[in-house]
């Protein structure tokens, strides 16, 4: 089997450093998945905006949300986790830019399913969302 194909949902005002750390570092780990850089390049009518990334996100096997301080005021970042729930795209987080459990989320992630920015346990929830849902 291939590599899942995860779509890395963040708050590209505050997280953009973040995201760009968090997908060079998934290169060189060990961590089975692949990220494909998929978000919107252009600005875009929101409708259109909404109807290509939710097409992008029905191609991946998993949606990783990057945690931020900001992220739940992030509303694309909330409208991308109803995407992938409306899709049954497994969904978890991971803590960044000094993120942690007393961070208020954004709507639709649970606090169950965020981890510390760490390739064992992030490795851990990607085989865990693969045994979930569409992906068996």
């Amino acid at each position: 089997m291939s590599d899942p194909r995860t779509f890395i949902s963040f708050d590209f005002d505050n997280n953009k450093i973040q995201k760009d750390f968090f997908a060079g570092q998934a290169k060189n780990s060990k961590t089975p998945f692949s990220i494909e850089d998929w978000s919107s390049k252009n600005h875009l009518p929101q409708r259109e905006w909404e109807k290509l990334i939710e097409d992008k996100i029905k191609k991946c096997n998993i949606l990783i949300v990057l945690v931020g301080n900001d992220t739940c005021i992030a509303t694309g970042v909330e409208k991308e986790i109803a995407f992938a729930k409306r899709n049954s795209i497994p969904i978890f987080g991971v803590y960044v830019d000094g993120a942690d459990s007393s961070t208020i989320l954004p709507d639709g992630l649970s606090r169950t399913r965020i981890v510390a920015w760490s390739w064992e346990k992030i490795a851990a929830y990607i085989d865990q969302c693969m045994k979930e849902g569409k992906n068996k």
